[in-house]
């Protein structure tokens, strides 16, 4: 069961796959809106759109910098 906890802080700056894999989980499990995503985590709309739809479409793998370019 994913809470809120599992969320990265407010504060990260350096984004890891897992890190993003938390927040598509968080926005795909209800406990953040993507608009809370976006302004928590200030990030931009195609930023946690491409993220969203790597997850979803190739795994988490997709969200790792170093494999960008075999999903593309």
């Amino acid at each position: 069961v994913m809470t809120r906890e599992d969320l990265p802080p407010r504060s990260t700056e350096r984004w890891t796959a897992s890190r993003k894999e938390a927040v598509v989980l968080g926005v795909l499990y209800g406990l953040l809106t993507q608009a809370e995503a976006k302004r928590f985590y200030q990030l931009s709309d195609q930023e946690l759109r491409s993220w969203i739809s790597a997850a979803m479409t190739h795994g988490a793998d997709a969200l790792k910098a170093t494999r960008l370019w075999a999903y593309r």
